[in-house]
């Protein structure tokens, strides 16, 4: 028997694929699927191939874990995705993207999301010099994120820039670690989501 690792890191074994739910662990050595690299229980006992409705199920729960969220918040972006002209996958994946807690995440702030929101809902983050409270709070092109500037706030990111200092920030966010602030200068395109997601899938799941 294997040493357990906790139900997180179960659950990137069963999807296959690392959802970076334990924050710096998952980047070490330490990561669960980077030394069993298959599903949890009797790897013999492997199902056949997922059907398409399966396929599309797969993918929108990989996406629900590695951003945080529940069903009907999905429904709800999924919508919204809908409505909006362009790519409904790819609007899907930018209003993922563009949650507080993600970019908060990103620009290495917090280890993982949950503690990216945890951050923000006790009041660390301000978003255009204003106290922001809502993880699910939407950035905009232009948007100022910035540490608090109590000693509490200033404390805790710079301990937690220093734990992750090899995370690389994505180009969409200008971060400025010596002042504990970062700005959205444009919007994520495609390629700046990380998770390895068919999101063409999620669509054809949700359209019927």
């Amino acid at each position: 028997m294997g040493r357990y690792t906790g139900p997180k890191c179960r659950l990137c074994r069963r999807e296959g694929m690392k959802l970076f739910l334990k924050g710096v662990r998952c980047e070490s050595e330490k990561c669960a699927i980077a030394r069993r690299d298959y599903p949890p229980g009797q790897v013999t006992m492997r199902r056949g191939k997922p059907s398409t409705f399966g396929e599309g199920l797969r993918e929108k729960q990989k996406v629900k874990r590695f951003y945080g969220v529940m069903e009907k918040q999905f429904r709800r972006y999924f919508a919204e995705a809908s409505r909006s002209k362009g790519n409904t996958g790819e609007t899907l994946l930018q209003i993922f993207e563009r949650r507080l807690d993600n970019v908060v995440c990103k620009i290495g702030w917090a280890q993982s999301r949950a503690e990216a929101r945890q951050l923000i809902c006790h009041g660390h983050i301000n978003v255009n010099g204003r106290r922001v409270s809502i993880p699910s709070f939407q950035v905009s092109v232009n948007d100022e994120v910035a540490a608090r500037g109590d000693a509490k706030s200033q404390k805790f990111v710079r301990g937690r820039l220093e734990e992750t200092k090899g995370r690389q920030c994505p180009s969409w966010i200008q971060a400025e670690n010596e002042n504990t602030k970062g700005k959205v200068v444009s919007l994520p395109t495609r390629e700046d989501v990380s998770i390895p997601v068919q999101e063409q899938l999620i669509v054809e799941l949700l359209s019927k």
